[in-house]
């Protein structure tokens, strides 16, 4: 008893002597980062410096990070600590082109986890580091082009005709939806067809295991997703993936069976699967233009992706393709229930376009401006990543500031921020398509806009987003009316603990045939 007394008296020392050590720590090294290069910095508490609203789940990322930016936005950089690291978030749009653009040597890696080792799923575009991701972007940029969209285009056209049929059978009886799960059916039904060459049919198999497995990988998790960005070597120490081992397995397995299916049946489609099967067999992806020739790309054993890159780089497709654009549809849609007179100019757009080209065509689409202009400003208004990270890679000093910033600082740029700024959008709670009218562009920074990022890491397949929304948007608004449903905000709230811009519980509209 005597002995058993000693062991939890000796343990609690312990206990109590490490995490007074550690509060040491941070308060008077970690926590002094910022106040000795004399840079402005939020009041950090131990043990999560800044962070203890998001990780508990009291506010969103959205309006932590907007808010900070509303408190700090007169100052072009200030710091602040996410637990134990010290990140540098940067507000002024001439300092975002520095680092995006101008400076991107110094900054060209986001500094969140990637490891192909313990999550093969991770060694992708979007997270790859360095050397082996400007390999990749280069082998990957000739997937995107304007032909290689025209060819996936008519994939596009039947999901938004399906899309379009069941929505028009709602309006009928007046229906209430909810398009967020409407839309994201939509989105995985032309995201497994092009990356995959799979049918899915959501709207008649709701619970297919794509859809689950989407929803799996963008369920909120505050802690989860807060490690990724502020802590990656957690993952590293202890060998984690970030991404389930099982649900790794699957898709990898899928991917596998896929790809073999279709090179075993001499199966070729004019899809992204296909294009990630060229690089994976010959290392390069053939032109549009079948008279060109591909003499400049090297043509050996080192440029072909293995079947796991390949597998990679499917996810991510699929990951982007599935919620990104089917919530920026959805917080359009939202915006148009809401401004009527919007919605109504915007049908008559459609409906004159599509009638001058005989139909909703990939060059139809080009030629719906307002269209442009209504996406763009739903971007603005509801990005759907709202910050940027980057990690400084080679010591730096910003051009007119007096900062030397040191290789491992991890940079924020606040997209939510800028582009609720009132200063720079008047009135940004508004809904205004005219923002992006094209003399209203001219007179804005072009760094105070970035819902795809800019500079050598722009999102590579916006085009691809764009024209996946643009359909969705086309195919619901031309011959239906959406209204908010009783019940349903002015004001939308925002998932807690999620990396991307979510609305919480769903958007639900009103559908009605046009008369």
């Amino acid at each position: 008893m005597l002995l058993t007394k000693w062991l939890i008296s000796d343990i609690l020392i312990i206990i109590i002597s490490v995490i007074i050590g550690l509060y040491i720590y941070f308060k008077f090294y970690i926590f002094n980062f910022w106040r000795a290069k004399g840079v402005l910095y939020k009041e950090p508490t131990f043990p999560t410096g800044n962070m203890m609203p998001v990780l508990t789940g009291r506010i969103s990322n959205a309006k932590y990070f907007k808010d900070l930016y509303e408190q700090y936005k007169r100052h072009k950089f200030f710091g602040i600590y996410m637990l134990h690291k010290p990140f540098l978030v940067v507000n002024d749009p001439n300092l975002i082109r520095e680092i995006l653009t101008r400076e991107f040597a110094s900054f060209h890696d986001r500094g969140i986890f990637c490891n192909e080792e313990t999550d093969p799923l991770s060694g992708h575009l979007f997270q790859l580091p360095g050397k082996k991701w400007r390999n990749l972007r280069i082998k990957l940029t000739p997937t995107f082009t304007s032909g290689k969209l025209k060819q996936m285009f008519p994939v596009m056209k039947e999901s938004g005709d399906h899309l379009a049929k069941i929505l028009n059978e709602k309006a009928r009886i007046g229906s209430t939806v909810d398009v967020k799960d409407m839309l994201a059916k939509y989105s995985l039904d032309i995201i497994m067809s092009v990356a995959f060459g799979i049918t899915c049919d959501s709207f008649n198999n709701p619970k297919n295991i794509f859809h689950q497995m989407g929803k799996k990988a963008f369920a909120p998790n505050a802690f989860w997703n807060t490690l990724c960005i502020c802590a990656p070597e957690v993952f590293e120490i202890f060998s984690m993936p970030y991404n389930e081992r099982a649900f790794t397995k699957n898709f990898n397995k899928l991917f596998k069976e896929t790809v073999e299916h279709r090179i075993s049946n001499n199966i070729v489609r004019k899809d992204f699967l296909n294009l990630l099967i060229q690089l994976i067999e010959n290392g390069y992806v053939a032109a549009d233009d079948a008279s060109s020739d591909n003499t400049n790309i090297s043509k050996t054993e080192g440029n072909k992706l293995t079947m796991t890159e390949a597998a990679a780089q499917a996810y991510v497709f699929y990951l982007a393709g599935y919620e990104t654009s089917s919530t920026t549809a959805t917080f359009c849609l939202y915006e148009l229930a809401k401004n009527q007179d919007v919605q109504n100019k915007l049908r008559e757009e459609i409906r004159k376009v599509i009638k001058e080209h005989g139909g909703l065509t990939y060059a139809a689409l080009h030629d719906m401006n307002y269209l442009q202009k209504v996406i763009s400003e739903t971007l603005r208004k509801y990005p759907p990543v709202i910050i940027l990270n980057r990690i400084c890679t080679k010591e730096v000093q910003l051009k007119e500031t007096d900062l030397h910033i040191p290789v491992g600082t991890p940079i924020i740029i606040p997209i939510i921020g800028l582009h609720g700024d009132a200063e720079i959008y008047p009135e940004p709670e508004k809904f205004d398509p005219e923002r992006f009218s094209e003399e209203n562009v001219k007179t804005r920074h072009s760094y105070a806009y970035l819902p795809f990022g800019e500079g050598p890491r722009i999102c590579i397949g916006l085009r691809f987003g764009m024209t996946q929304t643009k359909v969705a948007i086309v195919s619901v608004i031309s011959k239906n009316i959406m209204k908010l449903a009783p019940g349903t905000p002015t004001t939308l709230d925002f998932e807690e603990g999620s990396l991307i811009l979510m609305p919480k519980g769903g958007v639900h509209l009103t559908i009605a045939p046009v008369q």
